[in-house]
């Protein structure tokens, strides 16, 4: 027993400097073993010379494509029938958003960052984590990504039953305002980007390096909790290009009626997190040189 007792004590002093979970957000930057990547240039003509530049915007735009496919065909599947007891309903479709993101920012953040969708990287931009180029290019190649997604479960579903259906297309559902969509966008986009900030920070994940985080995971689930929290109000764009390729291939008013809600929303609220996480959270404007 003695010699049990000497094993665990030896055990509990092996790693004495390390601090509890939740504590370790007081330490101090001194010492400190992680590096701060440096601002991304505003423009960087040199991308464009790099296949790894177009190789990014190629996953990009798949990943965007892939997300369509299913999570509009998932809720194709909810609102054709009558009730909802027989289908995935409303979690299924949240589940189906925030799976889709968590496995396509597992596939592809190693390649282009994982973004697939142009508010997170409106967000990033505005962080200086990637040029204006990059962005630019991103956006677009998200935007055809969701145009094509969106085409194919038309396609699948045949005109008439995917008109029918308002073809996974975004508005303001009846009995809120639009004003309560646009709250609705921006706070669930600041949810979004500021949990890919948190999850990707360099500081924390040196900081914290003994509590293993799986970055898609909790970005995942942001998405998941979102579309429970605002399917009924908005149907959850959060997505600027989710919500652009569903209104292309649905093509009626009612889709364009309220578009302009999930641009600007996401866009506000996506600009917000970039600025809560840089200013406030990591204080990088105030750190000296």
């Amino acid at each position: 027993m003695e010699a049990k007792e000497e094993d665990v004590r030896l055990g509990a002093n092996k790693f004495p400097e390390r601090q509890p979970i939740g504590t370790a957000a007081q330490s101090q930057d001194d010492g400190k073993d992680y590096t701060e990547p440096p601002p991304a240039p505003l423009f960087e003509p040199s991308e464009l010379s790099s296949w790894s530049f177009y190789r990014a915007g190629i996953a990009e735009f798949v990943a965007t494509f892939l997300f369509l496919y299913i999570t509009i065909l998932t809720v194709m599947g909810v609102v054709k029938e009558k009730t909802k007891c027989s289908t995935v309903g409303i979690q299924g479709i949240a589940w189906a958003f925030g799976g889709m993101i968590f496995a396509l920012v597992y596939c592809t953040a190693g390649i282009s960052g994982g973004h697939i969708n142009p508010a997170v990287t409106f967000g990033l931009f505005l962080a200086r984590k990637l040029s204006l180029t990059r962005a630019v290019f991103y956006m677009v190649m998200q935007c055809l990504g969701a145009i094509c997604g969106a085409g194919v479960v038309k396609g699948f579903m045949g005109k008439n039953r995917y008109g029918a259906l308002n073809g996974g297309a975004n508005f303001v559902a009846h009995g809120y305002t639009k004003g309560d969509g646009l709250g609705a966008e921006i706070i669930g986009t600041f949810v979004l980007v500021y949990t890919v900030f948190s999850a990707t920070d360099a500081k924390r994940s040196a900081r914290d390096s003994h509590v293993p985080i799986l970055a898609p995971l909790p970005i995942g689930f942001a998405v998941f909790l979102v579309h429970l929290a605002t399917i009924p109000i908005t149907g959850t764009g959060i997505n600027p290009a989710r919500s652009l390729g569903a209104a292309i291939i649905f093509n009626k008013d009612k889709g364009w009626d309220d578009h302009w809600i999930f641009w600007v929303g996401p866009f506000i609220g996506a600009a917000l997190a970039a600025l809560y996480h840089q200013v406030v959270i990591r204080a990088i404007p105030f750190k000296s040189k």
